[in-house]
């Protein structure tokens, strides 16, 4: 079982850490290539170096130089903002000093530089997906785009986007180079066992909770009245934009129904390996540039697309999302579905994993007694404690076999999901046992091997690699050997 896209920490402040790379609080400055150069700390100012290399280059200064680490350097100021930035949103939660966020800035950049020296590469589509996101999700919690601007003192949209993109970049190419240094790495059963053995009895981490949970779930059904009204305006924007030239990207900023996109006017850059439903992929990788297709149905609702622009191995694309109405009655309908179907579950005249397999509308669980997969762990199993507070909330007090109330959990588009909840298995809190746990200590030491392989290759890759640390972050009690005699 091998672990995918995790930091390779335990510290709990990796996680901010990791956060605030994504949110747009940390970057890195690129230095010319070729041999490096020493920056000496003065009073605040960098000296320009001095050797004989360096001599040909057209000399520069760089004020308050924290570290440099190959081809990047660590300013100061990265380092104050960052700590400033996760005191503020974990409002002090997060017990990290100011040599301990050094100190991952420089594991980072150090990954960051060897994936470039070992020509790894990060598709830009998927850096501009992540970034799509990041400015979703920050423009959601801050209200409106002027506010993310003023937050992050951005002139304009532009600069702030080409930032994160090179934030987001550097980790992934962090990521990458670590995940390369552990890809053929697994443990054997007797290392698990040995593992698990050296770990002092009263030093067992204990287990809490946990639950298997299955659900059913009930979408209303748009009316076909309602379906085909929403065709026919698919039909209509088409129509507009093929014979009177009207602009595509126009028609979805006034009209999708997608929120992600419709800033964008519909825009998706894509590839084959992007996390897209069936109906929407087979449409779209089989448009020529310039087209628009048909209206095509998707579990999300009725969609146009136009290709416009291949690049290699993606496309650049625009859609229309219309989502046909549902009215009071399909709403009435639903609910009135799911609260028959808990009545004969509560009366014993169904089997709840029958019940999923015959009426749930949730392709991913239907066919799995409507049990719920841990997205962490991939297991059934879900820890009581790190439960999402909607699943908490319905699931907390139920014993093996109750049935949860009729509630409706809308998904990301805003569309109605009753559902009813049983816990199937539930594991009282316990101290964590070889057999019942086997896949958890299996996992843990799993990350102990990985964990030492990194640091072996960031232990060989420092005596390797220029990396210079300066003024009085050299007094830094680091993990690492990051200042060199």
């Amino acid at each position: 079982m091998r672990l995918k896209k995790k930091s390779l920490k335990y510290t709990p402040s990796y996680f901010w850490i990791t956060l605030f790379f994504i949110a747009g609080n940390l970057y890195a400055q690129d230095i010319p290539s070729g041999q490096p150069f020493e920056i000496v700390a003065e009073q605040g100012e960098a000296k320009e170096a001095k050797d004989t290399a360096k001599e040909k280059m057209k000399p520069f200064r760089l004020d308050g130089v924290a570290a440099v680490v190959g081809d990047f350097v660590i300013l100061e100021s990265e380092v104050d903002r960052t700590m400033e930035e996760i005191n503020n949103q974990s409002q002090g939660s997060v017990d990290i000093t100011r040599c301990q966020m050094l100190g991952q800035l420089l594991e980072t950049k150090l990954s960051t530089h060897h994936a470039i020296q070992d020509s790894l590469v990060v598709p830009d589509s998927q850096i501009f997906g992540e970034v799509d996101q990041v400015l979703s999700r920050v423009t959601a919690q801050l209200g409106d785009t002027d506010r993310v601007l003023e937050f992050y003192k951005k002139d304009n949209i532009a600069d702030l986007r080409a930032e994160i993109f090179q934030i987001r970049k550097d980790q992934n190419l962090s990521l990458l180079m670590n995940e390369k240094v552990i890809e053929n790495i697994d443990v054997t059963p007797d290392e698990v066992r040995q593992f698990f053995n050296k770990i002092p009895q009263e030093e067992l981490p204990t287990v809490g909770v946990e639950l298997e949970i299955a659900q059913i779930v009930i979408r209303p059904k748009a009316s076909e009245t309602s379906k085909q009204k929403a065709i026919n305006e698919l039909n209509k924007y088409r129509a507009d934009i093929l014979e009177n030239g009207s602009s595509f990207a126009t028609k979805a900023v006034l009209y999708t129904d997608d929120a992600a996109s419709r800033p964008d006017g519909g825009f998706m850059r894509i590839n084959r390996k992007s996390a897209l439903v069936k109906e929407f992929r087979d449409v779209v990788f089989g448009l020529q540039e310039g087209e628009v297709s048909e209206p095509f149905e998707t579990e999300y609702g009725y969609h146009i697309a136009t290709l416009e622009k291949t690049k290699g191995q993606d496309l650049e694309i625009r859609h229309i999302l219309l989502i046909p109405e549902i009215g009071k009655a399909e709403e009435e309908e639903a609910r009135d579905k799911i609260e028959l179907i808990r009545k004969r579950l509560k009366d014993g005249e169904l089997e709840f994993g029958e019940a999923a397999k015959e009426f749930s509308d949730e392709k991913e669980t239907k066919f799995e007694d409507g049990v719920l997969i841990n997205p962490q762990t991939l297991e059934r199993k879900f820890e009581l404690n790190r439960l999402d507070p909607i699943l908490y909330d319905k699931v907390s007090n139920l014993k093996e076999g109750d049935i949860s109330i009729v509630f409706n959990d809308p998904d990301r588009t805003g569309k109605t999901n009753y559902k009813i909840l049983t816990v199937k298995n539930r594991y009282d809190e316990h101290k964590v046992d070889f057999v019942q746990d086997y896949v958890r200590v299996k996992e843990l030491a799993l990350r102990e091997k990985q964990i030492n392989a990194v640091q072996k290759w960031r232990n060989k890759k420092i005596i390797d690699t220029y990396i210079k640390v300066n003024g009085g972050n050299k007094d830094c009690e680091f993990i690492n050997k990051w200042v060199k005699k």
